[in-house]
């Protein structure tokens, strides 16, 4: 699949734009600060519905505006689809001395979304329409990083290919949260925290199972991927770290949670929250044998997240068919050039946005194909 073509209005530091785009490769260049970030975070708001870099969606509206506008259109293995996006700020704004400044209100935002032409109402309805996958600076320290951000990457992948998983994490985080705050107050019900424990298991059981398919499916495409990249002289292993022992069956899994809830009761008590369960998962990567979370040179940290990332885009083709759309945002200048050579050269399937200050001579020939805009202050030149 991909995207045809973008309009905006009043996104980021954009006014008003459209644009087309080549169904290969666009190239998006410019200083820092002038948009070029903005741009494919527009992209990716209409596949997820939300921002990959924020989770205020009042920070998306233009400075001094009270409303943004995003509208996609993508093109799929048999049929068009559009998706546009309309973001409202709640509340007024004041003028202060010729400056816009917005009332406090006005952080509480509504979002509107339609998808051909029909009004959504579920962030479900929108997911698996328009398939991204994005690659940022941030994701080349998934291995170094601290767990949540391992965990993070893996809600967000499989919540785009699994709508069971999307149901079952929101479910299971209403559940959490609310089983958090009661082990705060003073005085606890064994009886009515047994309502949460009966929950948390019901929905971290099957989170537990789909996510321990997800990884077994990465890891071979991932493994399969470091081994091209390294030239056969490495091999990766991604491995589910789960908090919770693996059970053959989701009813199993459930039975071990429930247990397990009972077991840390003291422990939450005194920790005022929940001390086991999914949302303590990890992800452990080895090459060769060695942990690279703990052990891994700084090289060998980015080559495996190069692979994870790469490996999204080869399960989503198996799952759904189509080759999802790659954003490489300010990431090439933190590979080297081998890598960069790597991505260009074997995603000739895949439709790249690409954003970066500058590229290396030799890597700009072999783009020599692609649409190139040139961004400042929120304006775009071909």
């Amino acid at each position: 699949m991909f995207i045809r073509n973008i309009e905006l209005k009043n996104f980021r530091n954009y006014e008003s734009l459209t644009l087309d785009f080549d169904e290969r490769i666009n190239l998006i260049l410019g200083d820092n600060a002038q948009g070029k970030t903005n741009l494919v975070e527009a992209i990716y708001v209409s596949s997820f519905g939300k921002s990959f870099r924020t989770s205020s969606d009042y920070k998306l509206i233009k400075f001094g505006e009270k409303e943004a506008f995003v509208k996609v259109e993508a093109a799929r293995e048999d049929f068009n689809t559009e998706v546009e996006i309309t973001i409202k700020a709640k509340g007024g704004f004041q003028t202060e001395e010729k400056n816009i400044i917005p009332t406090q209100k006005a952080f509480n935002t509504q979002k509107f979304v339609r998808k051909d032409k029909k009004n959504i109402t579920k962030t479900a309805d929108l997911l698996s329409n328009i398939l991204i996958v994005v690659f940022s600076p941030e994701d080349l320290k998934i291995v170094k990083d601290e767990p949540e951000k391992r965990r993070k990457f893996i809600n967000r992948e499989l919540c785009q290919i699994s709508l069971s998983y999307l149901d079952n994490l929101s479910n299971y985080k209403k559940a959490l949260l609310q089983r958090n705050t009661y082990l705060k107050e003073s005085s606890i019900n064994p009886d009515l925290l047994d309502i949460w424990d009966i929950q948390l298991a019901k929905y971290g059981a099957a989170i537990i199972k789909l996510r321990e398919k997800y990884i077994e499916k990465i890891a071979r495409f991932s493994a399969e991927i470091h081994n091209g990249i390294t030239g056969g002289e490495e091999k990766l292993e991604i491995k589910y770290d789960p908090n919770l022992s693996i059970q053959p069956t989701v009813e199993d899994q459930e039975a071990r949670f429930y247990e397990a809830l009972k077991m840390s009761f003291d422990s939450d008590l005194r920790n005022r929250s929940t001390q086991v369960g999914p949302h303590r998962d990890d992800i452990a990567f080895f090459v060769n044998g060695v942990d690279m979370r703990a052990f891994g040179s700084q090289g060998q940290q980015r080559t495996c997240a190069l692979s994870l990332k790469l490996a999204e885009l080869s399960l989503i083709k198996e799952d759904t068919g189509e080759n999802p759309i790659l954003i490489l945002d300010d990431v090439m200048s933190e590979l080297d050039q081998k890598r960069q050579e790597y991505l260009i050269e074997t995603l000739s399937e895949n439709q790249l946005f690409i954003t970066t200050t500058d590229l290396d001579s030799s890597l700009l020939a072999k783009l020599k194909d692609a649409r190139v805009f040139h961004v400042t202050a929120g304006c775009i030149s071909e």
